[in-house]
């Protein structure tokens, strides 16, 4: 059974949605007169959650890319509604047999936002930036997607911070970029296709390098540059013209000079609904033009009143992950209270009453949309008396953990938090285990806390960025990571075997072998993976749906 918003959370939940119809005439699309209502040059978005950066290399989350992915590009980029590997900024790319080095045909006549042209040189200079981070920069939070593709940097400041296998860009001509890595890996290519590491102008690198984020932990802090608009430049469809914190409002405004197709509308505005009802209404109201992550319950509701709902593929999961090392996690050291978890969270009934038609029981910690999916790991099936039982074994018979779950947030993978983790709260309390809950928003402050390990036990997911089963388990379970907060030399072997396989057959199988430990071991639960579905105005001619929700947003137009 769904559990019900109270009374009291509903009445926010409308009077949110009320305030942004009554607040909409301040918002910067309708300056140009492109009100939702009658359609116009202005296409506004309702954003599930706040950016927590506008340069995507400081970044892992979804909200953030859905902005950046409209202004920066990458190297390589995935089909239109695919998962294929397609030319971006390379028009071409080639390696050599080793799989070390990397040779990119540049695409001529790419100007950035700032008028600066793109080569080579332009490149290597965002690479080598990359690589050359030092202090709270190197933080696992801010250079996520670097040390999970590329390793550590020029110099490491931290133990924990992985070894670089970044070992040098060189531009070979004016439109000729090699990369160079030290060892064969599985996250190449498709690594390049990332929008953590989309090309920024050659003069933003030299403003980024001015200034550094500061702090550690809950207290970082990003560079000032990310937080405003104006100083990143990128070479997409869309430049980014303002962020209005207060109104929880981008605006991007389409590049006239853009070297593809120009985007179908003149302003792209991302405005921040943090629920599900409020963003439900503000379209049907007319005060935006879409919005993704839709309820379940509300699919059937808008396609009767003629709104459109595409549904995407499955390309996610959704887990209860486990920090090892946390304060407050001695339990969780234990194999037998992480398989007691296991045993006690009802999955079924989370996948029955919280995602649309389409989800399914995840066994392992990647869909079986992916090569390397096993049929045979260890499985964990509800129930309550073994969960018990195996408590018992490990002399923790009433255990209290700290449960972290987001607030102001849905995910693909996760469109209710605070519902989910009800259900896990009352599943996790049956089997005698205490729950001591810690609510956060999602950006900065939970997004920070579950990165950086500071929180027991948690609510996450992941989408996958490219079509690669290390991209999934590869990610977490490679090395250590605070996120996991173990070590474990069979689980990283395993992976790192896999990695270095080139031959993709082969590789597939030490995937599902890997699978198959890392759920023997039990870092955490998976729950499920689901097709979320996005919800579009019917005046719209919507972009393609991505399984990897990499949605362009420059091929919408108004009907």
């Amino acid at each position: 059974m769904r559990i019900l918003r109270t009374g009291a959370a509903r009445a926010v939940t409308v009077a949110l949605a009320v305030a942004v119809v009554a607040t909409g005439c301040s918002s910067e699309r309708d300056k140009d007169g492109g009100e939702g209502k009658k359609g116009g040059d202005t296409f506004v978005f309702g954003a599930a959650g706040d950016p927590s950066s506008l340069d995507p290399a400081l970044s892992s989350d979804g909200e953030t890319f859905r902005v950046t992915r409209q202004a920066f590009e990458a190297l390589i980029e995935h089909e239109p509604g695919g998962t294929e590997l397609v030319g971006g900024l390379a028009e071409k790319w080639s390696s050599n047999d080793a799989a070390t080095e990397w040779t990119f045909n540049l695409r001529k006549g790419v100007k950035f936002h700032d008028g600066e042209k793109l080569t080579a040189e332009a490149v290597c200079k965002n690479y080598d930036f990359w690589f050359n981070k030092t202090g709270s920069d190197q933080n696992a939070d801010l250079a996520y997607y670097w040390r999970a593709i590329m390793g550590g940097f020029a110099k490491n400041e931290d133990k924990d911070t992985p070894e670089a296998n970044y070992d040098g860009c060189t531009a070979k001509d004016d439109l000729t970029a090699v990369i160079k890595v030290k060892e064969a890996t599985a996250n190449l290519p498709g690594g390049f296709s990332l929008q953590a590491l989309a090309i920024h102008s050659p003069k933003s690198v030299e403003a980024y390098e001015k200034q550094g984020a500061t702090g550690e932990g809950d207290a970082i802090k990003r560079p000032e540059y990310s937080q405003k608009a104006g100083v990143v430049a990128g070479t997409g469809p869309f430049k980014i013209s303002t962020w209005n914190k207060g109104n929880k409002e981008i605006t991007l405004e389409r590049f006239d000079d853009y070297w593809g197709d120009k985007a179908g509308v003149e302003k792209l505005v991302f405005r921040t609904i943090d629920t599900e009802e409020g963003r439900r209404q503000a379209l049907q109201a007319g005060d935006i033009h879409g919005y993704d992550l839709v309820a379940p319950a509300d699919v059937e509701t808008l396609s009767k009143g003629g709104f459109q709902t595409p549904v995407r593929d499955v390309f996610n999961i959704f887990y209860m992950g486990f920090t090892q090392d946390s304060k407050g996690a001695g339990p969780l050291k234990k194999k037998e209270v992480r398989q007691a978890i296991a045993h006690a969270i009802d999955r079924k009934n989370i996948v029955d009453t919280q995602l649309p038609e389409g989800g399914v029981v995840a066994t392992q910690f990647m869909p079986d949309t992916v090569a390397g999916y096993s049929d045979k790991v260890t499985t964990y099936d509800y129930d309550v008396k073994k969960a018990k039982q195996l408590l018992a074994d490990a002399g923790e018979k009433n255990p209290t953990i700290e449960f972290c779950y987001p607030t102001e947030v849905t995910r693909p993978y996760m469109p209710a938090p605070a519902d989910m983790y009800e259900l896990m709260k009352a599943d996790l309390e049956k089997a005698g285990i205490k729950v001591k809950p810690r609510a956060m928003k999602w950006n900065p402050d939970y997004v920070n806390a579950v990165t950086t390990g500071e929180c027991p036990m948690y609510l996450f997911g992941w989408t996958g960025d490219f079509n690669d089963g290390y991209n999934f388990i590869g990610t977490w379970f490679d090395s250590f990571d605070p996120q996991w907060g173990f070590k474990n030399d069979k689980v990283f072997g395993a992976l790192k075997k896999a990695s270095a396989e080139p031959d993709a057959t082969k590789r597939t199988e030490l995937y599902k072998a890997a699978n198959e430990i890392v759920m023997d071991y039990i870092p955490g639960v998976p729950i499920s993976s689901s097709p979320p579905t996005i919800a579009f105005a019917k005046n719209v001619n919507p972009p393609k749906t991505s399984p990897l929700t990499q949605e362009n947003f420059g091929e919408i137009t108004f009907k």
